[in-house]
């Protein structure tokens, strides 16, 4: 591809704004600890696992926003405006033996006062960014800096915290390129599973905190190449290629991705890398556009799930993925957590956009893998707001005693 300076200009403006704000945070001030206890009072709590509970009625309490008071709101997430039927809004997640305190716009954009924040996945890490800007909306209306065409790299400006946030879309996380058929595309994709795409890893310069994701765009027919020789196969019947279900590839990929974000010299400042976990999809009878629907009304039980089959598995890779790397790691700028969703979105077949009862929006396609906004993906960015009070609580920990050492 040639590079003109008209495809450049984008990207340009771009640098030259998130160099102005990273100018900016030179003056931040730093952590005291007086004002770090005062900021954590009554949010996160040692031992507290947020990750197993249970969903529970929620009879009054607001979700911060509204899907008339959300201007940012997707019309493919609105669910509300197109007459969805349930009670999908009126359920809140409650850890067994703690609290998860509802999200606090006032208190996300403090701790995040001068930082970078970007969700790097698929559309549905868009579908949590979304959520995202239509809470921090009801407190500070941002400023959209950059859309590009296809609306995969958008960038939000906060300007009176001096908080940026971003969404880099990829398929993968590491480089996929598409087959062609006819010179058209196949749908079928050439995988380097030991090769970043640099479409997403090129524009991380600066980013302080990063929430990484993907899963669904395995579900297809992939050839997983490593050190440029093919090795096996996702969903395929080639004759002398082992065929593998989509939790091997999805596990490399994230493999790789971890380690590349752990030594990556595209940034060279603190870095929260935040694993989001699979968020599964609910299709009953079919899929997106052969007659599958999701169109429960209430949450599940507990006992009406099963830990077992692909998704779940995709989840435990995830997991032992960012074990692995939080002992393997040896640079103190690197922190990694895990924002484990999955068991808990299990439980929500009744939370989808699906189009049963309005085909003529979705036109024609059910959707039974992203998330009514507002609705149970909000409580992601509940869990996402207590990650970030634990590592600036320890960020603020380490930072005073570098201060009382001097």
């Amino acid at each position: 591809m040639i590079l003109t300076s008209k495809s450049l200009f984008p990207w340009l403006l771009i640098g030259s704004f998130i160099f102005f704000i990273f100018s900016q945070n030179s003056s931040s001030p730093p952590f005291r600890i007086k004002e770090l206890k005062q900021r954590f009072n009554g949010g996160w709590k040692p031992g507290c696992d947020i990750t197993n509970g249970s969903w529970v009625r929620d009879n009054g309490s607001s979700h911060g926003y509204t899907n008339q008071t959300c201007k940012t709101l997707p019309e493919s997430k609105n669910c509300g405006k197109y007459g969805k039927k349930g009670d999908y809004e009126r359920w809140i997640w409650q850890p067994t033996r703690c609290e998860l305190p509802r999200f606090s716009a006032v208190e996300f954009l403090e701790i995040s006062r001068g930082k970078r924040m970007a969700f790097v996945g698929d559309s549905v890490a868009r579908n949590q960014a979304d959520s995202l800007v239509c809470f921090l909306s009801e407190t500070e209306i941002p400023k959209p800096f950059h859309k590009d065409q296809e609306d995969k790299f958008p960038i939000w400006y906060f300007e009176s915290h001096n908080f940026t946030l971003m969404v880099m879309w990829t398929k993968f996380l590491v480089q996929g390129t598409e087959k062609l058929m006819n010179g058209s595309g196949s749908g079928d994709y050439d995988l380097q599973l030991d090769t970043m795409d640099r479409e997403w890893t090129d524009r991380l310069h600066f980013i302080d905190y990063i929430v990484i994701s993907s899963g669904h765009w395995f579900s297809r027919k992939i050839y997983l190449y490593e050190g440029g020789e093919l090795t096996s196969c996702i969903f395929c019947s080639d004759q002398n290629v082992t065929n593998h279900d989509p939790t091997i590839g999805l596990q490399k990929a994230f493999k790789t991705t971890l380690q590349f974000l752990d030594e990556a010299r595209e940034s060279d400042q603190n870095m929260f890398i935040v694993l989001r976990t699979f968020s599964p999809a609910h299709f009953e009878n079919g899929t997106w556009n052969d007659g599958g629907y999701c169109n429960r009304t209430r949450p599940f039980d507990e006992s009406e799930l099963s830990m077992t089959g692909t998704y779940w598995d995709i989840r435990n890779a995830q997991v032992e993925e960012v074990n692995k790397i939080k002992i393997a790691s040896r640079n103190v700028k690197r922190r990694f957590e895990l924002l484990d969703i999955t068991k808990a979105m299990m439980m929500r077949p009744d939370a989808h956009p699906d189009s049963n009862w309005n085909n003529e929006w979705m036109r024609g396609y059910r959707d039974c893998v992203h998330w009514c906004l507002p609705g149970a993906l909000d409580m992601w960015n509940d869990m996402l707001l207590i990650l970030l009070k634990k590592y600036s609580w320890e960020m603020g920990n380490i930072e005073a005693e570098r201060s009382y050492n001097r």
